[in-house]
């Protein structure tokens, strides 16, 4: 009687509830796992009469035809690959199949193979309107991989062609929210903003988005002409700071010399020589008539008695 009302239960726990869902598969070491959040769940793994039978006439067509058939039903595939298995438009067993050797049922099952390995794409040169109304052109570099070759292949049609036009969108809607100097000095920051922009939006697909680089800002002729002049201009504004600034301490030194030589009339007829000196040895061609300084000190002496 206890058996008979444990059947009776599980009947009508399964009659309640028809379209229950079997467990997700475990966690693999290479990620083969449905996302967090996805929709998609491994269905049931029943074929249904029609299914079973179709099966059971591709094993025996396969066994009437050994072993030419052996060329269809073993398949091997790299290290960094994985076989998705559909079997009569199921995902046979609810993950990947690989790496090595394995059994497929011809006729009956197609497989896809997924690459698991690191890939890149260049993001073709993007015409983007910055925050302050500048044009400019930029091109990145995207790395990316697969971690779930099951959400691959179910969750998008084409995984590769749909994380180059994501990329693509996304560097300009980040790009279009910075300034100009923004875009030129925080090229890391928003490197990093567009990785993990791009690493949300791919989890839904099984993709890893690694790392997200800007290989290049280039600017407009004219923009560049305006900057070039911009620049030449603060450094000539500069230059002549500076050079104001040494006249300026240049004359403070002088002052400082004229009042020591003034204390001394030898000092001065000491410093017209070495002038001399350094006048004709420089340029041999000039003629030099010295003139001693003390007919000037007379001629200033006369003035004096004369005022």
């Amino acid at each position: 009687m206890s058996s008979a009302s444990g059947v009776t239960v599980e009947m009508r726990s399964n009659l309640i509830e028809p379209n229950r869902v079997s467990p997700e598969p475990e966690a693999s070491n290479q990620g083969q796992q449905y996302s967090k959040g996805s929709e998609l769940r491994p269905t049931s793994s029943s074929l249904g009469c029609c299914g079973y039978l179709l099966v059971a006439l591709a094993v025996l067509l396969t066994l009437l035809t050994l072993p030419l058939s052996m060329l269809v039903f073993i398949k091997i595939i790299k290290e960094y690959e994985r076989a998705v298995i559909f079997r009569l438009g199921r995902i046979v067993s609810g993950r990947a199949k690989g790496p090595g050797l394995f059994l497929i049922v011809p006729c009956v099952d197609q497989i896809r193979i997924v690459d698991l390995r690191t890939l890149m794409f260049d993001v073709p040169p993007q015409a983007i309107l910055t925050r302050d109304s500048v044009t400019v052109s930029v091109d990145a570099v995207v790395y990316y991989k697969v971690v779930n070759p099951i959400l691959s292949v179910t969750a998008v049609s084409d995984v590769d062609s749909s994380t180059k036009y994501l990329a693509q969108t996304t560097l300009r809607n980040v790009l279009g929210s910075r300034t100009l100097s923004e875009i030129l000095s925080e090229r890391d920051a928003m490197s990093q903003s567009i990785s993990s922009i791009l690493d949300e939006a791919t989890d839904p697909w099984g993709v890893k988005v690694e790392r997200v680089e800007v290989k290049d800002v280039r600017l407009p002729q004219q923009l560049q002409r305006s900057m070039a002049a911009e620049a030449e201009a603060n450094r000539d504004a500069k230059a002549k700071v500076i050079a104001a600034d040494g006249e300026m301490k240049a004359s403070r030194s002088l002052k400082e010399a004229a009042d020591i030589m003034s204390e001394s009339p030898a000092a001065l007829q000491l410093r017209y020589l070495q002038t001399l000196t350094t006048i004709s040895a420089e340029k041999n061609s000039t003629v030099i008539f010295p003139l001693p300084i003390e007919i000037l000190s007379h001629f200033n002496a006369g003035r004096t008695k004369v005022s």
